[in-house]
C-alpha cells in the first residue's frame, strides 16, 4: 500500500469508527464495504478490517442501515468473569425499577431536562441506567473492570443530562447521552493501556538492572556498586538509579540507594 493510500486508509477507518459510534458502537457490513470502496481492498485486506472493528469492540453486522439496528442484535463482548457476571446480576436487579415510558413521554421529558429541570434530568438519567449496563457489556474484557466502565458511564451520563440545553431537539438526546458513555468508556480503556505501557516499561528496566547487578555480583562474589555496574553494562549511573528507584530500592545485588 502507497504511502498516500496509507494515510486514506487510516482516515476512513478512523471515520467508520466514528460512524459506529454515533450508531451506538455498531456499523454494517454494507456500511464497512461503500466506505473503502474507494481504496478498492481484497477480500482478506477487508477481513482484516471487520476483524479490527471486532476487536475494538463495534458490532459489525448485515443491514443496509445501521440506524435501523437494535442493542438486541450486538454482539455480547467478551465472555464475562464469575465476579462481573455476579455483579451484572446484581446491579440489574437494582435497575429492576426503571422507568417504562412511552416515546412521548420520552420526549416530553427530555425537552423539560434541556430546559434544566433537575427533577427531569435525574429521571432521565434512571431511564438511561440500562443502557450503559449494555454499553459496557460490549466493551468487556479489555482489561478494565465491568463494574468500572459502568461506572465511568454513569458518570458521564450524569454529566451529559446537564448538557442537553445545546441541542436543537428532543430526538437528539439519547445518541448525544450514549455518544458520551461510549466516549467516557474508551477514554477509561485507553488510560488504563497507557497505564499497563508504562508498568512493563518500568519493569523491563528495572529487570535488566537486576539482571546486569546479578551477572557481576556472581563474577565479584559480593554486591556491587552503581558506579560498578555502570562502568561493566555501558548503562548511564542516572538509568541504575532509576531502576532502583522504581523498584523501591529492592534490586538485592546493588549496593547504596
Amino acid at each position: 500500500m502507497e504511502e498516500n493510500q496509507e494515510i486514506l486508509f487510516a482516515q476512513t477507518l478512523e471515520s467508520v469508527r466514528k460512524l459506529a459510534r454515533r450508531q451506538g458502537n455498531r456499523v454494517t457490513g454494507q456500511q464497512v464495504r461503500e466506505a473503502f470502496g474507494a481504496l478498492n481492498l481484497s477480500e482478506e485486506q477487508l477481513g482484516m478490517v471487520l476483524d479490527y472493528l471486532r476487536q475494538r469492540k463495534v458490532a459489525v453486522v448485515e443491514g443496509e442501515s445501521g440506524d435501523a439496528l437494535s442493542l438486541n442484535q450486538l454482539s455480547d463482548g467478551e465472555e464475562l468473569s464469575e465476579a462481573e457476571t455476579d455483579y451484572l446480576e446484581e446491579y440489574k436487579r437494582q435497575l429492576a425499577g426503571s422507568d417504562e415510558i412511552s416515546e412521548g413521554e420520552k420526549e416530553a421529558l427530555t425537552l423539560s431536562a434541556m430546559a434544566g429541570e433537575s427533577d427531569a434530568q435525574q429521571r432521565l438519567i434512571h431511564l438511561y441506567l440500562p443502557k450503559v449496563v449494555d454499553i459496557a457489556r460490549l466493551y468487556a474484557g479489555q482489561g478494565v473492570f465491568l463494574e468500572d466502565l459502568i461506572g465511568e458511564g454513569n458518570v458521564a451520563l450524569s454529566m451529559g443530562v446537564t448538557m442537553l440545553g445545546c441541542l436543537e431537539n428532543a430526538r437528539e438526546a439519547e445518541g448525544t447521552l450514549m455518544k458520551m458513555v461510549m466516549d467516557a468508556m474508551e477514554e477509561h480503556i485507553t488510560e488504563n493501556e497507557q497505564e499497563q505501557d508504562r508498568d512493563r516499561r518500568i519493569l523491563d528496566k528495572v529487570n535488566k538492572v537486576a539482571e546486569k547487578a546479578k551477572e557481576l555480583a556472581k563474577e565479584l562474589r559480593r554486591k556491587v556498586t552503581v558506579e560498578e555496574l555502570a562502568a561493566e553494562s555501558g548503562m548511564s549511573e542516572k538509568a541504575i538509579r532509576d531502576a532502583m528507584r522504581m523498584s523501591g530500592f529492592a534490586i538485592e545485588d546493588l549496593e547504596g540507594r
